[in-house]
């Protein structure tokens, strides 16, 4: 599941984000990008390229790995300019798969540069995408060249993703993690599905994906390029997407055309919920239940969190009395 911090910001800045979309514009450029290339000096880049950002206000996640890079970070339009020419001074970064979006406020809490194993745990390091992976397929080609083809389609996302949304007829995995999805994979008969497609939200699962089921002998392996977000950009007619996007930030979701989603959580069991979860459920309480978890928590855990919630509100609106730029060098907010 998504990390508590995420979750817990994401329901806190729910209608705040709505309400500086509609009044002040999508102020804050958000940028998700990603490059399997390999890095053997991957650690020295951490504290520098940490520092890079936050000197310019930048917030977000960025992962380091010996396989290559992986991050999503907002800040303002030529902060995120600076910060796209600073990769690409090394050409290791250049041509790196990149998704631009806008926020009307700043969708993290903080900058953070971590070194990982792997960009995207698989946990199957025999797999390296940089050399065999799937077939691309743009997102104008998704529908005529996969959705109408009677092609079996894979929603490589873990389970909490797949219930706000996914295209018509998309196989579901029942992964909560995407490790999970190795497992699937073992479930599957090569002989029978000698084609198959697959999408995730940005492209980077299905890149580890795809390769790994090449390794396992399916024959032919297509994945949306781009993944959801750019099909929901780029497709205007004949958008078959349903639902809404779920992105690892206090966006919580997006919908076609990337305007924000009405989707959220709950702070309580991390449950994802639609709009009408949280509208039409007697049993929804922000920051304290929903109709998954009402019953199984007592009035007095309902108590604590309906206090936590007070302290964590009170907490965010005296942070929210700070300007977002700039931000000192040595800043952990």
């Amino acid at each position: 599941m998504p990390d508590n911090q995420v979750l817990e910001a994401a329901q806190l800045k729910a209608v705040q984000l709505k309400a500086a979309q509609t009044e002040d514009g999508l102020r804050f450029s958000v940028c998700a990008f990603y490059k399997f290339v390999t890095l053997e000096d991957y650690p020295e880049w951490q504290t520098p390229l940490k520092e890079f950002c936050v000197e310019r206000g930048i917030y977000g996640t960025i992962l380091l790995a010996r396989e290559g890079f992986n991050g999503t970070v907002a800040g303002s339009s030529e902060a995120i300019a600076e910060l796209k020419a600073h990769l690409n001074a090394d050409e290791r970064f250049r041509d790196s798969e990149m998704k631009d979006s806008r926020a009307g406020e700043m969708p993290f809490d903080r900058m953070k540069v971590r070194i990982k194993r792997e960009i995207v745990a698989l946990g199957a390091p025999e797999i390296n995408p940089a050399e065999c992976r799937g077939t691309y397929v743009a997102p104008e080609d998704w529908n005529a060249k996969v959705l109408d083809q009677g092609i079996p389609v894979i929603d490589t996302r873990n389970d909490y993703e797949y219930t706000l949304g996914s295209f018509p007829g998309a196989i579901n995995p029942n992964t909560a993690t995407f490790k999970e999805f190795k497992d699937y994979v073992g479930t599957l008969d090569p002989k029978e599905m000698p084609r198959v497609a697959m999408f995730c939200t940005g492209g980077i699962r299905c890149e580890k994906a795809s390769a790994y089921m090449l390794s396992k002998g399916f024959e032919e392996v297509c994945h949306l390029k781009g993944g959801i977000l750019q099909y929901l950009e780029n497709v205007r007619e004949d958008n078959r997407w349903e639902g809404e996007c779920f992105v690892f930030d206090n966006r919580v979701a997006l919908k076609k055309g990337l305007e924000l989603g009405e989707s959220g959580y709950c702070m309580n069991c991390q449950a994802s919920l639609k709009p009408e979860d949280m509208t039409k459920s007697t049993d929804w309480e922000h920051g304290v239940s929903c109709r998954h978890c009402h019953d199984r928590t007592s009035e007095e855990q309902k108590e604590e969190l309906r206090l936590r919630l007070e302290l964590r509100l009170g907490l965010r609106q005296q942070k929210k009395t700070a300007s977002v730029f700039p931000v000192p060098l040595n800043s952990e907010t």
